[in-house]
């Protein structure tokens, strides 16, 4: 009798069982193919769950090896009650969600805090515990002015303001704020009108925005001023540089400005730039044999604050000027960098998507696959993407992954041709942000990123800045449409609005779009991206329109008048989206929406098949042609204007303040700025807490702020000292 061999378990404890059994047993089971080897491999595989299980239980009685699932149980052991206000976590609390609503870090922290509570630092330690967010506490009777006793001098407070104290003046305002003020009878914590500088009142500040690295990136010459002036933007823009957090080293004391992600002063620069400075520090800078300097980072004695608006200030030789502000910095004119400049630096954005150097977990393919890895040194083989490429070409693996190891610009046409069956991924290394750059090479031929498919192929674009010119995904000629099946991702990239973006970070070619998806019979999927705009050039009359699914992301037509997903010629897009906490900046013309939930559409969007999808917990304008739509704004408002006024006028005016009252407010619409897409403090609460878990909409959806301001509110007035009032105050 011929028999079969089943092939290698993935896990080799799926044999155990089989491997009990006597030889006799095993060999007569081998003599009719191997039947009880299949079936024991089945039970092992439940066998195994439920060991597993059971090796968890002790990780399970601690808090900082617990699973997620464990830690509420873990808190009611202590104590430890969820905040109503925050929303309440399931009976078995799975994901993100379950993290905010229960922080590991509040469970077991609750009995120091208990014991401490009454104390300012307390606050701060909620404030991380609870939202973890960064915060610093302002007891505000401290800087208020008091006519002195003559037996007890308080010397600090015996003038309003030193006018020749500058640094003083610039954090005049802030949290760092410590010139003496007079009494503000408003409490800190009131709905309506806000006071601080009373004796009452304790001020919580957070920073909600994340201070992201750049290591080793090329800056930019703003060659259009001046040989010698450059910004530490690889874009162009100016945008603020902020600090490297560092840890307190007491823990019961207060947080001071080195402890926060929050922008860096000019004057605090200028006072001690040696705080900033360095290898690893908040910002560095590399220039190659500039005026001798040694390798390394330019000494501390060559570098000067300054004011470089207008970009009107010339240091002196051998002085190289440096604005924070603005991220700007300007050589000598007559001592120019010739190998290039590079430099350190962190910048401000409120999550960690599109390209970035923060940690996200890289997807191999399955399976075997060659990796081509890319770097600068002797250490990489290959130092171009183009030499990658050409290598792939040469040996035609099946599955293949390009990796960009180092924050470099690759400035090189970059064209990707897939085989029938053949998968690529290019991608960036974990905490390392590549920038491709493209440029005007062909003079008769378009310069875009290209990337042609084949039937059943597959290419990945992951953790890349696109900058210059737009991503080109086009289907290759010939291959059979109705059985193509192939399949394009875009994961923690950013495809730059408006292909650039100016100092002001406006988009440099606004009518442009940054993805162009032409003849493709391929699923497309953009997740934890920034995109520009989204041009769909299908045949709609022969097949089938083009899936499209966007989550967590960003689509940024640049103006709400232009497309942000269309055709070519403001026409319809064949293609059938789905949109999961998406914020689409521009107006939407598509064949069809399957779902879109939990996302803000800030212009109209029109689809041609009303009957096909739903549209759940999002904002859209009125007078748009949609899917039937379900807990969507302005449609609630104006129910309930409807149901509470009887008057034909009243309720037409009612409407239409509850229609102006409910469109999103953004602190910032542009890209390249640090508050990007985040929605603003005035923003109505049915924006803010819209969506299906009482989240906000939009793309930063799973950050929970919601949550996490509700609980920390709650908590700060179990830890409040007594007779105080605490007021929660948003720093950005």
């Amino acid at each position: 009798m011929t028999t079969t061999a089943l092939p290698p378990a993935a896990d080799p404890r799926l044999d155990r069982l089989y491997a009990l059994l006597p030889t006799v047993q095993r060999q007569r089971d081998a003599d009719q193919g191997y039947p009880l080897k299949a079936l024991l491999r089945v039970i092992a595989e439940q066998v195994n769950v439920v060991d597993d299980d059971l090796a968890r239980l002790y990780e399970n009685w601690f808090i900082e090896t617990a699973d997620d699932w464990a830690v509420p149980y873990i808190g009611a052991l202590v104590g430890y009650a969820p905040v109503a206000e925050g929303g309440l976590p399931p009976d078995a609390p799975r994901g993100e969600r379950a993290r905010v609503l229960v922080p590991r870090r509040e469970v077991a922290n609750e009995i120091r805090n208990r014991r401490a509570k009454g104390t300012p630092w307390l606050l701060e330690q909620l404030a991380q515990d609870v939202a973890g967010w960064p915060a610093r506490v302002v007891e505000y009777f401290r800087l208020l002015v008091r006519n002195q006793q003559i037996d007890h001098l308080w010397m600090q407070r015996h003038r309003i303001a030193d006018l020749r104290d500058v640094d003083a003046l610039d954090r005049l305002g802030t949290p760092l704020d410590t010139i003496a003020h007079g009494v503000d009878v408003r409490r800190i914590d009131s709905h309506r009108r806000v006071g601080r500088h009373d004796i009452a009142s304790v001020g919580l500040f957070v920073w909600r925005l994340l201070s992201l690295p750049v290591t080793r990136t090329p800056a930019y010459c703003v060659e259009e001023v001046g040989p010698n002036c450059y910004t530490f933007s690889v874009l162009g823009q100016d945008a603020p540089l902020f600090v490297a957090p560092q840890r307190e080293t007491d823990p019961t004391s207060i947080a001071d400005e080195m402890n926060l992600p929050a922008p860096i002063r000019r004057a605090a620069f200028a006072a001690a730039p040696s705080r900033y400075l360095g290898d690893g520090a908040s910002l560095a800078i590399y220039v190659e044999g500039w005026a001798g300097a040694p390798d390394g980072p330019v000494p501390l004695a060559a570098i000067m604050p300054a004011d470089l608006s207008g970009w009107q200030y010339e240091p002196p030789g051998g002085r190289i000027a440096v604005d924070p502000v603005l991220g700007r910095i300007a050589f000598p004119p007559n001592q120019l960098a010739k190998k290039g400049v590079r430099v350190d630096y962190r910048y401000g954005f409120p999550a960690a998507i599109g390209g970035g150097e923060y940690a996200r977990a890289l997807r191999d393919p399955a399976g075997d696959f060659t990796l081509y890895r890319v770097g600068d040194g002797e250490a990489y083989a290959l130092h171009r993407i183009g030499d990658a490429l050409a290598r792939w070409r040469a040996e035609q693996p099946t599955q293949a992954v390009i990796e960009l190891c180092s924050s470099a610009v690759y400035v090189e046409p970059i064209a990707i041709e897939l085989a029938d069956g053949q998968s690529l991924q290019l991608r960036a290394a974990s905490r390392v942000r590549p920038v491709i750059r493209l440029i005007d090479w062909q003079t008769d031929l378009p310069d875009a990123l290209s990337v042609t498919l084949g039937a059943a192929s597959r290419c990945t674009l992951d953790g890349l800045l696109v900058t210059g010119r737009a991503l080109a995904v086009q289907g290759r000629e010939g291959a059979p449409a109705a059985i193509c099946g192939a399949r394009l991702t875009i994961r923690h990239c950013t495809l730059v609005p408006g292909w650039g973006i100016a100092c002001d970070c406006a988009p440099r070619r606004p009518a442009e779009p940054s993805l162009e998806l032409t003849g493709l019979r391929a699923s497309v999927e953009i997740t934890q991206s920034i995109v520009g705009a989204i041009r769909v050039a299908e045949d709609a009359v022969m097949l089938d329109p083009l899936t499209i699914r966007i989550c967590d992301s960003i689509v940024d037509a640049t103006a709400p008048e232009r497309q942000a997903i269309g055709a070519p010629g403001d026409g319809i897009a064949h293609a059938l989206l789905t949109l999961r906490n998406v914020t689409v900046f521009g107006i939407v013309d598509v064949h069809a929406i399957e779902l879109a939930e939990n996302s803000l559409f800030t212009a109209c969007v029109n689809v041609a098949r009303r009957q096909i999808g739903c549209m759940r917990h999002c904002y859209v304008p009125c007078g748009c042609r949609t899917p039937r739509r379900y807990h969507c704004q302005p449609d609630g408002v104006i129910a309930a204007a409807r149901a509470a006024q009887a008057d034909p006028v009243a309720q037409a005016a009612a409407i239409e303040r509850e229609k102006s009252r409910v469109v999103p407010q953004f602190t910032s619409r542009r890209y390249g700025t640090p508050a990007y897409a985040q929605l603003g403090r005035c923003c109505a609460v049915e924006i803010q807490r819209g969506a299906d878990d009482e989240s906000e909409l939009g793309v930063y959806h799973d950050l929970f702020q919601p949550q996490r301001e509700a609980r920390l509110r709650a908590r700060l007035a179990d830890a409040t000292p007594a007779g105080m009032d605490v007021g929660l105050i948003l720093a950005n």
